[in-house]
């Protein structure tokens, strides 16, 4: 018989966020990352017991990333490629890309990554500014996608 053993789940302190291979960075919070299916209820006649439930569209909410203000401008490399002059370079076609936010184990490696399909930025808000906060100056970027895939 095989010893069983556990493995130590990982810090969920540590997970880095990439566009293909340009990596945005690491981020101290990520929200919305998960799917939700469409459910209709249909009675039927003379079946009082019951509805039947069809399922119907996946549903990806919008992800949310956050993490404090740093001199990497790989964020907004991304960003502008989707608006202003980047927008027009592209001769006005919008080209989404395969993302990825993994969690990294106690070494640095990634543990899981969910791989995003299509994904498309669409809101960033910068940290709010004044003297007398002593708030850390945190960024937000909101992505959308298509959906996900798990790998390990």
């Amino acid at each position: 018989m095989a010893d069983a053993h556990t493995i130590d789940p990982p810090f969920v302190g540590k997970f880095i966020f990439k566009i293909g291979e340009l990596q945005i960075g690491a981020f101290t919070e990520v929200t919305g990352l998960a799917v939700s299916l469409d459910v209709e209820e249909l009675p039927e006649g003379g079946q009082n017991a019951y509805t039947h439930k069809l399922l119907g569209r996946m549903r990806w909410p919008n992800i949310v990333l956050k993490r404090g203000l740093t001199d990497s401008d790989a964020l907004f490399t991304w960003l502008l490629k989707f608006s202003g002059n980047g927008f027009s370079k592209a001769e006005n076609k919008v080209t989404p890309e395969t993302g990825s936010i993994s969690v990294l184990n106690a070494a640095g490696k990634p543990f899981r990554t969910w791989s995003l399909t299509d994904v498309k930025p669409v809101k960033w808000t910068g940290p709010r500014l004044a003297a007398s906060s002593r708030d850390l100056a945190i960024e937000e970027l909101e992505v959308c996608h298509s959906g996900f895939t798990v790998a390990t």
